[in-house]
Order: C-alpha cells, then sequence, then structure tokens
C-alpha cells in the first residue's frame, strides 16, 4: 500500500525515537535525560532491542557526529548483565513477593501469578496480559511453533479470545490521567515495533499530507475541527453530534431493515438531504421523519469516506495493514490492541462508537441478514479508502486491498471489547517509571526536609509524625475513602481479601442517601503513589491493588462522561 511522504531512512528512526519520548539519544537538548532513563529503565528485553535497532541506524549515519554506543545507554541501574544475575533474578521471582522477568521488568503484582507460569498453562484462546506480548511472540518463535491457523471467512471459526482477569483491574482507554497517558503512548509505540520487528516484518511509518480542508460543516471536515465546533455547543462531546445522530436514526427506525448498509440509498436523495443537512442541522430545522433508513446508511458512510485525514490516521494505516501478516490470530489481535491504543484520542472514540453500532447491527442478523463478514466488506472501503488516497490508487489495486480489510474491520468489530484495553504490562511499566521519576525528585525534597528539621526541630514523638486522620489505615485493616465532590471529607471501609470497588461504591452510596447521581456515574479513583490517577474497574479487588500501590489514595468522583 502506497502513501505520501515517506520519511527517509534516518528521519523515519528520529521521528520513530522522537515519538517515543526518546530523542535525547540523538538530540542532548531535545528533553530531560532523566525522564528519558526512567523510560528506558522498564524496557523488556525486546522493547530495547527495537530502541536499540533505530538508534543503530542513526549512529552508522551519523559516525562523524559524537553519539554514544547503544551498549553503553543500555547499561542502566538494574539492567542484568550476566547468567549469575539473570540467575539471581529468576530465583526472587519464584521465592519473592514480586515476579520478575529476567529483564528486570515487573510484573504480576498483587494477584500472584508469575507470567512465566501463566504462558506456559494458559489457554490458547486466553490473551495474557500480564507478560509483554513481543517477549511472547518472542517466546512462540523460538519455540518453533507451526502456525496451523487460517484466518477463515465464516463468522463462528474465530476464536473467543478472552482476558485473562486481573485482581488489580483492567484498565480501559479513558481511565487514566493526561499524564499517564503519555507514557502509555510512548510504551505501547515501543511495544507495538518490537512485536513487528519479533515477526520480521518491517514498518514504514507515512507522514500526513497537508491539505486544504473545510473549516466548518458537516461533512469532509477534520474530526478535531468538527468536535471543537460541537464542544461549544455540547461541552464534553467525543464523538461528533451528527455521527451520533445519524445512529441513533438508524438504530430508532430499526436495525431489522434487510440488508442495512448494504443496499445503497437513493444516489439523489442522499445528495439532497447531504446539503439539506449542512445547512439545517445545527439549527434544529432538519427533517429527521422524512430520511429513509437507507439514506440514512449511506449518509453514515458518507462521513466517514469523506473525512479529509483517515479514521485510522495516515500515520498507522499501514500498521493496521500489516497486523495481518503476524503469525497468529493472537498475535494479530495483540497489534491491532497496541494499534488502537496508539490513535489519536478523537479518532479512537469515533472508532468505537462506529464498532459498537456495527455490533448492533450484527446482532439483529437473523432480521437484517447482515452478518460480521456482510458488515465488515460492506465498511471496509469507507474506513480504508479514505479520499485523499482513492484519488491515487487503481481500481485492481483497491480490489486485492478490499479482502485484507475487510478482515481487519472482522478483527476490529468482533474484539472490540478486549481493544480498548491498556494491558497490564504497559501499566506496571507506567508505576515502575512513575516510581524512578518519584526518586529524582525525592533528593531535592530529602535535602529540604533536612534543612527544615535542622531549622525547626520540633522534636515531636515520631508516632505524632502524622495528624491520627492520616495514619496508615491499611494496617488497621480498613481504608479511607474520599468524596470530596458530596461533602464526604472520609468514610472508613473494612478491608477485606473480597472487597472490590463496587463494594465501596455500594457502601458509599447507603451511607450517602441524599446523593441523587446514578451508580454508573460514580467512579472509584486510585490517585498517588506510582500512578497519577487511574479510574478502577469495579471488579477490582482493593487488597490486592493496595499491595501494588500503597501510597494511593481513594477517591469517588462523579464522572459526567467517559
Amino acid at each position: 500500500m502506497q502513501l505520501p511522504l515517506l520519511p527517509n531512512e534516518g528521519e523515519q528512526e528520529k521521528a520513530w525515537l522522537t515519538e517515543a519520548g526518546l530523542a535525547t539519544l540523538f538530540d542532548e537538548s531535545a528533553s530531560d535525560p532523566e525522564d528519558m532513563m526512567g523510560l528506558l529503565f522498564t524496557l523488556t528485553r525486546t522493547q530495547a532491542a527495537a530502541v536499540e535497532k533505530r538508534f543503530e541506524t542513526i549512529r552508522k549515519r551519523n559516525k562523524h557526529h559524537h553519539i554514544p554506543d547503544v551498549r553503553d545507554i543500555f547499561k542502566l541501574p538494574g539492567t542484568l548483565e550476566s547468567k549469575e544475575d539473570e540467575a539471581k533474578s529468576t530465583e526472587r521471582s519464584e521465592n519473592g513477593k514480586r515476579n520478575i522477568t529476567t529483564d528486570g521488568q515487573v510484573v504480576g503484582q498483587g494477584n500472584g501469578a508469575g507470567p512465566s507460569e501463566q504462558s506456559v498453562s494458559e489457554p490458547e484462546t486466553d490473551i495474557n496480559l500480564e507478560l509483554s506480548f513481543s517477549d511472547q511472540a518472542l517466546s512462540y518463535k523460538e519455540g518453533s511453533k507451526a502456525s496451523s491457523e487460517a484466518l477463515t471467512d465464516t463468522d463462528d471459526k474465530l476464536p473467543n479470545f478472552k482476558l485473562s482477569r486481573d485482581k488489580t483491574g483492567l484498565t480501559k482507554m479513558g481511565d487514566l490521567s493526561p499524564q499517564d497517558m503519555k507514557k502509555v503512548h510512548r510504551l505501547v509505540l515501543i511495544e507495538m515495533t518490537a512485536l513487528f520487528d519479533t515477526a520480521g516484518i518491517d514498518l514504514k511509518a507515512h507522514k500526513a499530507v497537508k491539505l486544504k480542508v473545510k473549516e466548518s460543516g458537516l461533512f469532509g471536515v477534520p474530526l478535531a475541527t468538527l468536535l471543537e465546533q460541537d464542544q461549544r455547543r455540547q461541552p464534553g462531546t467525543k464523538v461528533p453530534i451528527i455521527l451520533q445522530r445519524l445512529i441513533f436514526h438508524i438504530e430508532e427506525e430499526g436495525l431489522d431493515t434487510e440488508g442495512l448498509l448494504r443496499i445503497p440509498g437513493s444516489a439523489t436523495r442522499v445528495k439532497a438531504v447531504h446539503v439539506e443537512l449542512e445547512g439545517k442541522f445545527y439549527e434544529g430545522l432538519f427533517s429527521w421523519e422524512s430520511l429513509k433508513q437507507h439514506d440514512a446508511a449511506s449518509l453514515l458512510k458518507l462521513f466517514i469516506r469523506e473525512l479529509p485525514h483517515p479514521l485510522l490516521t495516515v500515520e498507522y494505516l499501514s500498521a493496521f495493514m500489516a497486523v495481518l501478516k503476524l503469525p497468529t490470530k493472537k498475535q494479530q489481535l495483540q497489534a491491532l490492541n497496541l494499534v488502537v491504543l496508539l490513535l489519536p484520542e478523537s479518532s479512537r472514540d469515533v472508532l468505537k462508537a462506529l464498532m459498537e453500532f456495527l455490533q448492533r447491527v450484527i446482532d439483529r442478523k437473523e432480521q437484517n441478514k447482515m452478518t460480521l463478514n456482510n458488515v465488515a466488506v460492506v465498511m471496509a472501503p469507507n474506513i480504508f479508502m479514505f479520499k485523499g488516497f482513492r484519488n491515487k490508487i487503481s481500481m485492481q489495486q483497491e480490489l486485492s486491498m478490499a479482502t485484507e480489510t475487510a478482515n481487519i474491520v472482522r478483527l476490529l468489530i468482533r474484539y472490540q471489547n478486549l481493544l480498548w484495553t491498556i494491558p497490564k504490562f504497559i501499566m506496571n511499566q507506567v508505576r515502575k517509571q512513575n516510581t524512578e521519576n518519584q526518586k529524582k525528585i525525592s533528593k531535592d525534597r530529602a535535602m529540604r526536609k533536612l534543612l527544615k528539621k535542622i531549622a525547626y526541630d520540633r522534636e515531636k514523638p515520631e508516632k505524632q509524625e502524622k495528624p491520627p486522620s492520616e495514619v496508615d489505615s491499611s494496617s488497621q485493616g480498613f481504608i479511607r475513602v474520599q468524596a470530596p465532590q458530596f461533602s464526604k471529607v472520609s468514610m472508613a471501609v473494612q478491608l477485606t481479601e473480597e472487597l472490590q470497588a463496587s463494594d465501596v461504591l455500594s457502601h458509599f452510596l447507603s451511607q450517602k442517601s441524599s446523593v441523587s447521581v446514578k451508580r454508573e456515574a460514580l467512579c472509584l479513583y486510585e490517585i498517588g503513589g506510582n500512578i497519577k490517577e487511574r479510574c478502577l474497574d469495579e471488579d477490582t479487588y482493593m487488597k490486592d491493588l493496595l499491595e501494588l500501590n500503597p501510597s494511593a489514595k481513594w477517591v469517588i468522583k462523579w464522572v459526567i462522561q467517559r
């Protein structure tokens, strides 16, 4: 698949390292080197190899400049440099409280299951989120397993993949603070590249072409622009209002219409409605009652197809296309998970809304005759053959791509409940990076505290260093939960092995009868310690999470829109 503006060798590696937060490797003034070291410290063996490969390309092209040897860069504190160290690490993993891989990555905290155990015993349809996907792929490759898988054309032949439950809770997109999401993006980029490297697949990133685009309207407007104008009308909007309204209309009229999405509407009517919507939609003057079902479906496809920049973005479109080159369906799904996480927030949100709608169409397949295969074949050209690209390829090239793109859309629809989940090994790396960065900050704090103690020695007993309200309550068998939005300063909750986040929310509502907010609008947050902020999955076991992040605070918030 040919896309415009393919960077030259060296430029591409620099762009990749910059996006991964590692620009300091070739430009000392680019960013904080200490922050870069915190990121490097978390990398697994395969991730480090991916970084090393890109760095080496730049170093060879710039021999006349002083660039440090890559071996010196990766000789970090905690790096295992000998078989003896590796053996010691394995022993700690088996006998200690922490599970650590031979590359020094902390994994499996809080649930008592080590990655090596799981990778041996997990069924083929389980997705292991504890161990780096690229490390799993390397083990598969080194085991010389012959792939007996073939992507079939029938819906019922796709495996029922599921995520292994994690007692510290699954993390979905939107659950984390922007600061931690920035770290997630960098780590996911490195991990995705490492996964493709392991399979010998060379990804070529492309730059978006600068186009003249509409600055207002509904169709043919960049997503970011459209969302900005919608958010002025409805703050917090994540999916364009016109797309929401088209989906609502199609569902309101009924999803039982035979050939929905497949049978096109009248071209004349669709063109007329298109013009009418542009002029009347925001004023509320458009007559939805007269819009026919097949015409509405055609308009929905037109909206996606007319985006000036593809929904899956020019930067990552090649990565989506390369997913099917991976040897197993499990690796394809893992790669798809990573690429989805890399998308800009606006693209992810629209893609998610679209996939959820398509699944609801498929749920009525007995009535509308639209199976997963039918929907994927119909929608793939609209998602992949965006306006600027369609003009640059022949009809023959477009047809040859049809099967591949349809298969990718099949996976996006079929496994959408898994694809917006942040793998736990990435979360563990974020926690570890936060811990490393905090060490740097704590050095300055320790010095200030020492000076303050010398100047203002209050001679207080050690036990009274914290006010009674701040004493570590978990050691006394309960946790303290705050809900400042609801004037709840502190609420004590008994800590047991079976206590889950959902139980904490139920306890809060039972005590705060005056709260009129719905249960689903509330979220218990993990704040501080080795994470900035995280909205907890209701199935999270609090004691296990407390072991993973003993310094965290627990806060209930009213979530307007997630």
